[in-house]
């Protein structure tokens, strides 16, 4: 089954397009990620998969619906969360958050909550740190706490905006390795934006690159031409799989 089909989608901001012909497939259970400078439209292509941006040409389906419609089934973890440190709020109450819109009339949270929110937590690795106040927390365990609120919902589409920033390298390795989990062992579809060329093409099964354009070949491998084309620089070498990469230099 198709997770995500754009096709010929055109954003404007004005007069000034911010996505440009974007065609897009991406089936139920790919692993994809998303890659490109600043400025280039990841996010604004987030958001318009989440039905918060409606294309002024072309069109979005998410599971054969429209984004607003299939937003039960969609999972959202956005760029790194801002919050008071000192807000007396526990890592069972941030996930307890991803039930709200079913918490019913007096939004109340019942049992059925509290054990999702606890099986949450368990995919994630955080389940002896529910009692916690998030901001004691790592930035690598608030960044699976914050996953584990996209999951509470049990969604089958997870989208995630820069989920590494700030979360030194050991801990990266672990997030990106949940998410890898994540994807194989529940069948989640996710798409990723990062900066970390190196930490995506490791993971992922499939590899885009965003600049107002797309460019997809439906694999985990992206042409030098086509990054060339996304980051407006010469590109040397792109390492998959290894921890490296190589830029050469350029204005």
């Amino acid at each position: 089954m198709t997770a995500i089909s754009i096709k010929d989608m055109w954003l404007f901001r004005g007069d000034h397009p911010v996505l440009e012909d974007i065609n897009l497939e991406v089936a139920e259970g790919d692993f994809m990620g998303l890659i490109g400078p600043n400025g280039g439209g990841k996010t604004t292509l987030l958001k318009a998969l989440l039905g918060m941006i409606k294309p002024d040409k072309g069109s979005v389906e998410i599971f054969d619906l429209n984004p607003v419609a299939a937003r039960k089934f969609i999972g959202y973890v956005p760029q790194k969360n801002t919050f008071d440190q000192s807000f007396p709020v526990t890592a069972r109450d941030v996930v307890l958050m991803g039930r709200y819109s079913r918490a019913g009339l007096f939004k109340r949270y019942g049992q059925k909550d509290k054990e999702e929110a606890e099986k949450a937590l368990r995919s994630v690795g955080m389940e002896v740190y529910a009692g916690r106040e998030i901001g004691s927390l790592s930035g690598g365990e608030q960044q699976r706490v914050f996953v584990a609120r996209s999951l509470v919902s049990n969604p089958k589409l997870l989208l995630l905006d820069e989920p590494a920033t700030g979360i030194d390298a050991a801990q990266q390795t672990e997030f990106y390795n949940l998410l890898s989990r994540l994807n194989k062992s529940r069948g989640i579809t996710i798409v990723m934006v990062s900066h970390d060329l190196t930490a995506v093409s490791k993971y992922v099964s499939k590899l885009a690159c965003l600049n107002q354009r797309l460019y997809y070949h439906g694999t985990a491998e992206l042409t030098k031409e086509d990054v060339e084309k996304a980051y407006g620089c010469p590109v040397d070498v792109i390492a998959h799989g290894t921890p490296h990469r190589v830029l050469r230099e350029h204005d």
